[in-house]
């Protein structure tokens, strides 16, 4: 299995427009990070866990040719805004499968009423399968798939297990019934945005202390905000299996 962070950043992205923070003005690429989100690929399958606005630019960037389905962890912008670039995949494979609870399935109507306008459809415009997931687990290409149920303050977010990888974003708590699913996991990542709490979102004490309680081989903090600060500096003062996620990492399982 092979593993590549298309996004690592908060839902402003790295640098922030128009900001003068020092990690925004820095040149190390490893501090310049898109709208968080990763791309699980195994045997010929490749899936993206959601599809947010640097969506276009991720694809090109990975010099990615095709996209099996597409797994929604929740309906914020910063996931779910780029469904319209899924076009030239489309074209070329027809209808993408994308995974989603009912809730954000919903939204993803309203929000892209024109594709799923049957009656009167824009021939230019991108055509979806909608596959409804519940925390139950599901089968993709032979690999089996469970849902974790995650709270983002009051909105809930489903991470994802795939084998031995676990992913979970914009977590802010997650139930204790949850943590078998969690059982024996290889790598996890989880989010950290920053050193201060925040109301929604793990800050990085706490995103280490759900890591020491998991106790995978090796975690890597993703969804980071630029407050966190400069990616060598943070790393530094990292335990020696916890990694700093960035833009285009490779892991393989």
């Amino acid at each position: 299995m092979k593993i590549t962070f298309l996004g690592t950043g908060t839902s402003q992205g790295i640098p922030v427009i128009g900001s003068d923070h020092p990690v925004c003005l820095s040149s190390n690429p490893k501090d310049k990070r898109l709208r968080v989100s990763v791309m699980v690929e195994w045997d010929d399958h490749c899936y993206v866990v959601d599809c947010g606005p640097d969506f276009r630019y991720q694809m090109l960037r990975a010099k990615c040719k095709k996209v099996d389905g597409i797994l929604f962890t929740h309906e914020h912008s910063d996931h779910v805004a780029g469904l319209d670039d899924i076009r030239p995949f489309v074209f070329r494979q027809g209808d993408m499968p994308i995974y989603a609870h009912k809730r954000v399935l919903e939204a993803i109507r309203t929000r892209f009423a024109y594709v799923f306008d049957t009656d009167n459809k824009y021939p230019g415009a991108p055509s979806v399968n909608e596959i409804e997931i519940t925390d139950v687990p599901f089968e993709l290409n032979g690999l089996e798939v469970i849902p974790i149920n995650v709270n983002h303050n009051f909105v809930h977010v489903f991470g994802f297990r795939f084998g031995d990888f676990v992913y979970i974003t914009d977590a802010k708590t997650i139930d204790d019934s949850e943590l078998t699913k969690l059982k024996d996991v290889k790598v996890l990542v989880i989010n950290a945005l920053r050193e201060k709490p925040h109301q929604s979102h793990f800050n990085l004490e706490e995103a280490l202390a759900f890591i020491s309680l998991v106790k995978p081989e090796r975690a890597y903090l993703t969804h980071i905000s630029h407050l966190l600060g400069f990616h060598d500096e943070v790393q530094q003062k990292l335990p020696k299996n916890v990694y700093l996620a960035y833009d285009n990492l490779e892991l393989t399982l």
